[in-house]
């Protein structure tokens, strides 16, 4: 992955949650978090 890729990818998560914040209001960084530790906890489950 070259870094302007890397910066591309950034950028859009970052506006995908800026817009979930400003629009939607619908929280999406905390549902992501509660499943991001969900996924952390089933993959030290397999290790």
């Amino acid at each position: 992955m070259t870094n302007k890729i890397a910066i591309a990818l950034g950028l859009f998560i970052l506006l995908i949650f800026a817009l979930d914040y400003l629009v939607i209001g619908a929280d999406i960084h905390i549902f992501l978090g509660r499943k991001l530790g969900d996924l952390i906890e089933y993959m030290a489950f397999w290790r």
